[in-house]
């Protein structure tokens, strides 16, 4: 019964996003667009005979058509009306209904998801036949499986990175303004912008410890089987201690922000 109220929610989610034609046809181009321009960028950055800084261009453009992917698929969210449904008081008719609020938000993440990853592959698929980049196509089963694991597990991790940043509406009234410094700099730590291998040595160690990378540079680096065995373990243990703690978090930081609520103007 609850699988299927929470399904139906998914559902409502994905016939939302496209019942505004016009804004969502805008959306998509402007997607397409960005993945266009992306792509250029490293391919003329790149060069087909010469290294850069150990990816061959094949390699590099990979990464980037990957790792668009990949953002879709991680960053698409609905928890960005959290912020404004605390401050309006509108959370209390969630509140008194027989739902998790959370995993209500799950639910429309999930369709919103949905949406996008459909989308993306048709966009990626229009690139590849218009310019036929020399891109590397994985074929190891295994590899498939583990990137797949990858993106389940990072998009959990960032529901909760990013409904705990839409709690800050319970003490504050400016909820967008964090949101969007925050996630300029999600876009940097998580290596949407490019591999973060490039980095310095001790840079790059420390990118690992944060929760950031395991967004887009742990699935793209999956993917293009350029990690080992060892690095596989350990990613996805750090990954699974970051989904643990900041579910924790999440959850302390919600309990703290009921009790604060007022519903004012309710």
């Amino acid at each position: 019964m609850k699988f299927s109220l929470y399904l139906q929610i998914a559902k409502n989610t994905w016939d939302e996003s496209v019942a505004y034609r016009t804004s969502f046809v805008i959306f998509r181009l402007r997607e397409v667009l960005q993945l266009f321009a992306t792509y250029f960028i490293w391919f003329f950055v790149t060069s087909p005979t010469e290294g850069f800084f150990g990816y061959t261009q094949s390699m590099m453009l990979t990464y980037v058509l990957v790792g668009t992917f990949v953002n879709d698929v991680i960053f698409a969210t609905r928890t960005t009306h959290i912020a404004s449904e605390i401050n309006e008081g509108t959370l209390t008719n969630y509140l008194i209904r027989s739902l998790s609020y959370l995993k209500y938000h799950f639910a429309r993440d999930f369709g919103d998801k949905a949406m996008n990853i459909v989308f993306s592959l048709g966009e990626l698929t229009l690139l590849i036949l218009i310019l036929h980049p020399p891109v590397v196509f994985q074929t190891n089963i295994v590899t498939l499986l583990l990137f797949l694991l990858s993106l389940a597990l990072g998009l959990i991790l960032h529901f909760f990175i990013s409904v705990l940043i839409s709690l800050i509406g319970f003490w504050s009234n400016e909820g967008w303004g964090p949101r969007f410094i925050f996630y300029q700099a999600i876009g940097f730590f998580s290596g949407a912008l490019f591999p973060l291998d490039l980095l310095p040595k001790p840079i790059f160690t420390f990118f690992q410890a944060l929760p950031f990378s395991y967004l887009t540079f742990f699935p793209t680096k999956l993917y293009l089987g350029q990690l080992s065995l060892q690095e596989i373990f350990i990613g996805f243990g750090v990954l699974i201690i970051w989904i643990l703690l900041m579910s924790r978090i999440t959850l302390f930081v919600w309990s703290r922000g009921l009790k604060v609520y007022t519903a004012q103007g309710r």
